[in-house]
């Protein structure tokens, strides 16, 4: 392994590490999270089940920030530069993908206007 690769290693980690931190927050998160920055999180009345939407919204982030890591890993053997197009791929569709994701779960678990 050569110090480049360490170096970059740990430079992932410490950057994936806050994001799987804030999935298992959100998994265990007894009240509604949130999902975009600067935007208030539900009220748990607006919510018909609070702990599933909290769990798959913090599935969602853990899953994203493990997916940086198996990205470098499966492009480390092809050379460093496959591996880090692989991260930027992550990043992008990742994002993309949890704010459909995201949606999908307001559908899904927000209340209707008639709901009681």
């Amino acid at each position: 392994m050569t110090a480049e690769t360490i170096i970059v290693s740990i430079i992932l980690l410490i950057s994936a590490a806050p994001i799987i931190i804030i999935g298992i927050v959100q998994y265990r998160s007894k009240d509604p999270v949130g999902f975009w920055s600067g935007k208030k999180p539900p009220r748990k009345e607006q919510i018909t089940d609070v702990k599933a939407y909290n769990q798959k919204h913090g599935l969602m982030w853990i899953l994203f920030g493990v997916g940086f890591v198996l990205c470098f890993v499966c492009g480390l053997p092809f050379g460093g530069l496959i591996a880090g197009y692989l991260c930027m791929v992550e990043v992008m569709g990742g994002i993309l993908v949890m704010v459909a994701y995201h949606n999908k779960l307001n559908r899904m678990y927000y209340r209707k206007q008639g709901d009681v």
